[in-house]
């Protein structure tokens, strides 16, 4: 029970101090009011009408239509800017659409180039394994020391052999070192 008359005081001061602050704000309203009421009261009534709110209210319109002749002329710009720039954009796509074609049939070719150089290459290596080594051996004199051990890391290693076998030392050696160091340059990692 104690519990309840406990929380009832509680709630009797909070309502007492909230209606003190009521009645407070009531005195002071009342007390400026009066005062207010009176002044306005003793104000003279102007009978003529002053012209200038006409004139400001003709400056006003008179701005406003010129500020949406402005934001008219702006979005007619806008609408132009944007439908230059829809025009742009498909020519751009189309352009793009070519160019992925060119460059799909540049790949055909320059593969078909790849297929057509190896297979000559390889019909031209086997030409020069199935010769005798001493006639093969008389060509690869005359060529330069990187052409010629290009087609020598081609063969097969016992027809290299032979062929080298028939070359002038010299000629051996120096198709061995570029042999030795074509892949001396590529990355390892």
């Amino acid at each position: 029970m104690t519990r309840r008359i406990r929380r009832t005081r509680g709630r009797g001061t909070l309502h007492l101090i909230a209606g003190l602050l009521i009645a407070s704000a009531i005195v002071r309203i009342s007390a400026q009011a009066g005062p207010a009421l009176a002044e306005g009261a003793d104000a003279p009534v102007e009978a003529e009408m002053d012209d200038s709110p006409a004139v400001e209210t003709d400056t006003l319109l008179a701005a406003f239509q010129a500020r949406e002749a402005r934001l008219v002329a702006q979005e007619a710009q806008l609408r132009d800017r944007l439908q230059a720039l829809r025009v742009a954009e498909v020519e751009i796509e189309e352009k793009l659409q070519a160019l992925r074609a060119a460059e799909e049939a540049l790949s055909a070719t320059i593969a078909l180039a790849d297929s057509a150089s190896e297979t000559d290459l390889a019909q031209l290596t086997t030409v020069y394994e199935n010769m005798k080594a001493k006639d093969a051996a008389a060509l690869f004199e005359e060529m330069t020391p990187q052409f010629a051990a290009g087609f020598l890391g081609l063969m097969r290693p016992d027809a290299a052999a032979q062929i080298m076998t028939e070359l002038e030392p010299e000629t051996a050696y120096s198709f061995s070192v570029v042999l030795a160091g074509r892949n001396a340059n590529v990355p390892t990692q």
